[in-house]
């Protein structure tokens, strides 16, 4: 049965939204921040991946699913690269050295067959699921006092993940299925992933004058293990072999809260 995925076009103005845009969690700021500039240069490297793989697939309701996750991306895509713009623009010229390294990162992977791919890409959509829970869950936490704008655009992506969470995985099952290639897929493409968000926070963090300053790594260590420590659940689920993400959180009901507007999903 073909999944309920539904392409939202939401206009965030990130104008006079600020680096540090969380006042009371400086590394949590830059952590999303350094996540958001690897978006878009793996969502394009995803959808590529997808489409070559319709080549393989006849079954119309996952034909119809690759289309959704498409789309979503791409919707993804063009919000990252505008708020990474701003942040380019807002003092940090760097990164944009930064991302000419995932460029050729990904170009070098684009190089791999693309059942390497596909378990790449489903390795990397297993672990958002953790991360999503994580988020969801605790988003009060995470987000209260941020600005709205950023608290409901990672809500929003966060959300469309869960819709779309199965369909990375059918894909590699129905092109592939080979149960190794999976976890060392799932292995690399969240470390890699990871590696990559790191590479843009360190530069931000060099340039504000805070990357060797011992209470700012201790906090920044302190966030980066929680969030591995939510991730990593998911990726000790996905070792079972009989594993499937479908149904495993519920989060469509934050749909109905307001997205960017004086109150975000984040604070309900």
């Amino acid at each position: 049965m073909a999944h309920d995925i539904e392409v939202r076009k939401i206009p965030f103005d990130f104008n006079a939204v600020p680096p540090v845009w969380h006042p009371t969690n400086y590394e949590w700021s830059h952590m999303v921040n350094g996540a958001s500039l690897t978006m878009p240069h793996l969502e394009p490297f995803l959808n590529r991946t997808m489409r070559e793989a319709l080549a393989h697939i006849e079954d119309p309701e996952l034909r119809e699913d690759v289309d959704g996750f498409i789309r979503q991306e791409a919707q993804h895509f063009t919000n990252h690269r505008r708020y990474n713009d701003m942040l380019k623009g807002s003092g940090y010229p760097e990164l944009a050295e930064v991302e000419r390294t995932f460029e050729a990162d990904y170009e070098a992977l684009e190089q791999r067959s693309l059942e390497w791919r596909l378990a790449y890409s489903a390795g990397f959509e297993t672990m958002t699921m953790g991360v999503t829970e994580w988020l969801i869950n605790h988003r009060q936490e995470l987000f209260q006092d941020a600005d709205p704008v950023i608290a409901s655009f990672v809500i929003w992506h966060m959300i469309e993940e869960t819709e779309h969470k199965s369909v990375a995985i059918d894909v590699y099952q129905a092109v592939s299925g080979k149960y190794w290639l999976r976890i060392a897929g799932l292995i690399w493409g969240s470390l890699h992933v990871g590696f990559m968000s790191r590479r843009a926070y360190r530069a931000m963090m060099q340039r504000d004058g805070k990357w060797r300053d011992l209470p700012t790594r201790l906090r920044l260590w302190s966030m980066v293990g929680r969030f591995f420590l939510r991730a990593g659940g998911a990726m000790l689920r996905a070792l079972n072999p009989s594993y499937h993400p479908d149904k495993r959180i519920r989060t469509r009901h934050l749909l109905h809260l307001p997205m960017h507007g004086n109150k975000s999903p984040a604070c309900p």
